[in-house]
Order: C-alpha cells, then structure tokens, then sequence
C-alpha cells in the first residue's frame, strides 16, 4: 500500500489522488508544441506503471494534446488497468479547420465524446472537463448536451476549466435549477506565483463544491529554481515555447527564494515544495504532474506526503502574494469598525 492521499472530487462519491499524472507530454511524434509533448509510447507506459504503483489513479488527458494522440497513449497504456484508473479528459479546443469542429455545441460535444472514448478505449469517462469558455453557444445547449452524455453512460461527472466565476456560477444556477447533474472540478492553472484564482475562482469552487485541479504547479518549470530567468528563451521544455503563463519574473524569483528555503529543511527541492504547498492549502486540491521524465514523476510522487508548518505555509504566500484587486481593497478599506466590535 503507498503513501499517497485521496480525496472526494467536489460535492461528488468520485475518489481521486490528490496527484493526477497529466498527459500533456504524450506523442506519437506529433509536431504540436515540440518542447512539451516528446514522451513516447514506451516511456509513457513506464510512466503510467510508476504512477499506479505509486498510488496515482489519476490521469488527465486533452482531445487537443497531441491532436488526440495522448489519448490514445493513455488508453493503450492502461489496457488491462482501466478500472484502476479515474479518466478526466477535456474538450472544447478546435480540433481542424472545418468551422463547426470546435466550441461546445450539441454537435461538438457529441462528436468529440465519442472521439474521446474511441482514442481512450473505454465505455466512460470518469471527468469531462470543458476546457475552454464558449460564448458563442448558448449555455442550455451545452448543459443539456452535458446531461444527455451522463444519461447515456457515457459520462460520469463533469467540470470546468480556464471560465470566469460568474459564468461557472450561472451554469450551475442553471443546473440547480433544472434538476441536472452539476460540475464537481474546477481546472485552473494556479501555483506559487500564479495565484489570480484566490480572488473568487478558490472561493466560488468551495461555495459550489468544485474540487480543484491544479494545472503547471511549476509554472512551466520556471519554479523547480533550476533557470535562468533572463534567458528562458534558452531553457528547455515549456519555458522555451515564450511567456505563455505571463508570470512576473520578480515575483517567480521572490517565490523560488521561499521555496528554496523550505527546501532545505524537508530535504527535499523547491519543485516538491512548490507541490506542497498547493496540496497542503486545502485538502481536496489536486495537482496535475506533467513529466516528461520519469524522475520528474518520481519527484512528483515523492511529494505527496510533504507536510509544511502554518509558519512555512505563511512564509510561501507572503513571497509571491497576488495584488489586492478592487472591490477586494475597497471591502476591506470600508470594513464597519462598529459592527466587527459588536459582533466579534
């Protein structure tokens, strides 16, 4: 038996790894994104053979990784093991130039559900993810789609990904509403210095009960503290491909100095801080590891169980801490000094 913890997905009976293996990485030599997907077959299984022995039975996968081929890789590598595994695949991303073949309409998601369950080679997808906003369709049409792939049996949760709070908190209105099953999963790209979520998406996700996935824990990379801020374009791997997290490289440097502290005294490296700290702010986040190493992945494993003091915790959210955005200052700046005293 491993080490590794488990969590509820959301308001929902869905048991996960707090680690998910992302998928990202895999290729059959598709030229999508160079620098990212280079983990071929062979590697992949190894990969995904580590993660259950490690206790992962978590896998996240994209119609769009690869044009498909990581799910493919996924599927084949858990030939044999698929109740084992919790599937979370997401669409919504254009898959060719023909002009309906993206979005989240009816005839989309339809499609590209069963594309999902062909490449992966299974009768159901645990986690359907939307992976992207679609504003051109209108939100009935894509819950109602939602809900006809789960009566099927085809689905059997489904979450969001990379929406605005107000748009995730009117779908589930919606849902409420109309007696429909409701997203359990926010997918949102958060670590030590990207943190724009703490202002309403963390917030609206425990409210409504969306279990988090954490999507670049390391942002790109830029966090294991092992490059050269000034000349990233010279990295390798994510980093490489340019600024696509759009991090401050002041900010991603006072972050590195506090995960490096923290470091020292777990013996371990700030990248497995960097994974702590996201797993040890609430106990049903999740964080999706993208290796395309397995020593990544064993690093990644080895995590999971890294338990930091209210002191460190204090410390890591101090170094990088997101700005104050307004109304979040104007609250605070009006607070009612009266009624604080009173109802204290």
């Amino acid at each position: 038996m491993s080490d590794m913890t488990y969590t509820r997905m959301g308001n929902s009976g869905l048991v996960v790894s707090r680690l998910a293996l992302g998928t990202m990485t895999f290729t059959h030599g598709s030229d999508w994104i160079p620098g990212v997907a280079k983990v071929g077959l062979n590697d992949a299984q190894r990969m995904v053979d580590v993660a259950l022995d490690g206790g992962i039975n978590f896998f996240d996968a994209a119609d769009g990784y690869s044009n498909g081929e990581a799910e493919d890789i996924l599927g084949k590598t858990l030939k044999g093991k698929r109740n084992d595994a919790v599937i979370c695949t997401k669409l919504g991303f254009r898959q060719s130039d023909r002009v309906t073949d993206a979005g989240l309409s009816r005839g989309h998601i339809l499609s590209s559900v069963d594309g999902c369950l062909k490449r992966l080679d299974t009768d159901w997808i645990d986690l359907l993810v939307l992976h992207k906003t679609d504003f051109s369709t209108p939100m009935e049409e894509t819950l109602a789609t939602l809900q006809a792939v789960i009566d099927a049996g085809k689905v059997r949760h489904i979450g969001i990904s990379n929406w605005p709070a107000w748009k995730v908190a009117q779908a589930v209105q919606f849902q409420r509403d109309n007696n429909m099953s409701q997203f359990v999963a926010e997918q949102y790209l958060y670590n030590a210095v990207s943190r724009d979520i703490e202002m309403d998406i963390l917030r609206m996700g425990a409210e409504l009960g969306l279990g988090l996935m954490a999507w670049s824990p390391l942002a790109g990379g830029l966090l294991t503290g092992k490059y050269d801020l000034t000349k990233l374009e010279d990295s390798d791997g994510r980093l490489a491909e340019g600024d696509f997290l759009q991090v401050s490289k002041e900010q991603a440097q006072a972050a590195i100095t506090a995960l490096t502290a923290a470091a020292e005294s777990h013996n371990a490296t700030p990248a497995q801080i960097a994974q702590a700290w996201i797993l040890n702010k609430r106990r049903d986040h999740t964080v999706i590891i993208g290796a395309s190493k397995l020593s990544q992945l064993e690093t990644g494993i080895a995590a999971a169980n890294i338990v930091l003091s209210d002191k460190e915790m204090a410390a890591l959210d101090a170094a990088a801490a997101p700005g104050r955005r307004y109304p979040e200052w104007f609250d605070d700046m009006m607070k009612d000094e009266l009624f604080a005293k009173v109802l204290a």
